[in-house]
């Protein structure tokens, strides 16, 4: 019994009675709820079994006795107490087994061990659990800016958050998560925010506190990407560039798109090159077409109260364009009310969600919306006319950013053009894509992967720069 209890636990032993007693073993609560059973005899239907068994233990219970007995029509049920609660029963045909009661006797000692070390483990998995899905509630909380409640819930946890920060995203190989991030906590001195990625399984994000005193030299978080890709043979590291913790989504963004890079370099990490924020580039007009546009969805009231408000919408369908159809994993919501949400969303503005160009404008709204905007029009003040898209797309420092964003392509000649202006023009769909160019699908995927390592920007997957170089394109054409 003791081997037994050491090599296979609780089940292997309830297996081992269930077969002697030809019928049913399990563990119940004193309530007679069954925590573990096993059916040794297909005679016994399991349901049955498990109703005479949990009988037994309630009448053990009330009785307080040290052992208790409950006849059937057919069977037997026998129940003895184990160590700290749960109650042993077995439920076997009459006439009882010789020597089946004195076997449970024997069995009760390592039953109850293997039970409570079991119990133990099981309490640990549950407080890792906790612990792993409120660092993901902390993340995504910043990921939505809402800063207040994310250091609030943050403090139970540990570290502090920390304040300017550097973003890593850490792709490793199937399995790996968890020892990967024991590694970058040991690699970061225990001041790095770790968070399993909800979205992506092979991810870990990374939020590391950023050195801003001025001192020469790297940054802690700057240097955990090369430290992490060095310690772990077939991890892959992307990093972001210093940013405030409000600025978590975006510095998200930038280590995804260095991840891209990443895969294809030796040393397995990348940074992301500096480049400028279109939102903070688009001025007044563009402040004020994003309010106009998004209107209609900030000001939505919900008819019923369990229907989505305007909160509720704007992650949902910011999720959605950054992530596409994992959001569903992001938002823990299922993927028909994820498409109903968006087609809400879709008629509120007046846009088809299944178009590149409208997605581009609603996420450059909404990144002007969580961009600092000291001139916002005040509420009740008068604001100039804003135009459409295209007047914003116009703008002076809008056409810079453009320019900045298209001035890369130029080392994949005409060819690299062609091939994203296709494929953004084919909705960013492959197949179609491809069979516009005249390749195949291999081929095309293989030219925009080429196309990610050239611009540091992460096309095929999500998130994906995909919205800023159709913004980037139209701007020049609006002036070509």
């Amino acid at each position: 019994m003791y081997r037994l209890a050491r090599t296979g636990g609780s089940p292997e032993l309830l297996r081992r009675l269930a077969r002697r007693a030809e019928g049913w073993a399990g563990i119940l609560d004193r309530e007679g709820t069954v925590l573990q059973s096993v059916a040794g005899n297909a005679r016994w239907p399991a349901h049955g079994a498990a109703g005479l068994a949990a009988a037994g233990a309630r009448e053990l219970t009330a009785r307080g006795a040290g052992s208790y007995s409950l006849d059937a029509a057919e069977c037997a049920a026998l129940l003895l107490p184990l160590d700290r609660g749960p109650v042993l029963a077995l439920v076997a045909p009459r006439p009882v087994p010789d020597g089946l009661s004195t076997l449970m006797a024997d069995a009760v000692m390592p039953l109850s061990l293997a039970w409570a070390s079991e119990s133990v483990e099981r309490r640990r998995r549950r407080v890792d659990l906790a612990e792993s899905r409120g660092r993901e509630a902390v993340l995504h909380l910043l990921m939505t800016g809402q800063l207040s409640i994310a250091h609030q819930v943050a403090g139970a946890l540990r570290p502090k958050l920390p304040d300017p920060v550097r973003v890593c995203v850490v792709e490793c190989s199937g399995g790996q998560r968890d020892e990967v991030a024991r590694i970058c906590t040991e690699a970061s001195g225990g001041r790095t925010w770790i968070v399993r990625c909800p979205v992506y399984a092979r991810h870990l994000i990374l939020i590391t506190p950023a050195d801003d005193d001025g001192t020469e030299g790297y940054s802690r978080g700057h240097t955990l990407g090369p430290a992490v890709a060095a310690l772990v043979a077939d991890c892959v590291v992307g990093v972001s560039e210093q940013v405030r913790l409000p600025d978590t989504a975006t510095a998200y963004q930038q280590a995804f798109h260095a991840l891209a890079v990443a895969r294809g370099l030796p040393g397995r990490h990348a940074g992301f090159g500096a480049t400028p924020e279109p939102a903070l580039v688009v001025g007044a007009a563009g402040v004020r077409w994003a309010d106009e546009l998004l209107a209609p969805l900030i000001g939505h009231r919900p008819r019923r109260s369990q229907d989505p408000g305007s909160q509720e919408l704007s992650a949902t369908v910011a999720s959605w364009l950054a992530f596409s159809s994992h959001a569903t994993r992001h938002l823990k919501i299922h993927r028909n009310t994820l498409a109903a949400r968006l087609k809400l969303v879709g008629e509120l503005l007046g846009l088809d969600l299944n178009r590149v160009s409208d997605q581009a404008a609603v996420d450059l709204a909404l990144r002007i919306r969580a961009a600092p905007a000291p001139h916002r029009p005040r509420p009740g003040e008068p604001a100039a006319g804003s135009g459409d898209l295209e007047t914003v797309l116009r703008a002076p420092g809008v056409q810079d950013w453009a320019a900045q964003q298209l001035r890369l392509l130029g080392r994949a000649g005409p060819m690299g053009e062609e091939t994203l202006r296709t494929w953004l023009r084919c909705e960013a769909q492959l197949s179609p894509a491809a069979a516009e160019l005249g390749i195949s699908v291999p081929g095309a995927r293989k030219r925009l992967t080429r196309l990610e390592a050239l611009l540091s920007r992460s096309l095929l997957q999500t998130p994906s720069a995909r919205y800023d170089l159709w913004l980037a394109f139209r701007a020049v054409d609006l002036t070509a």
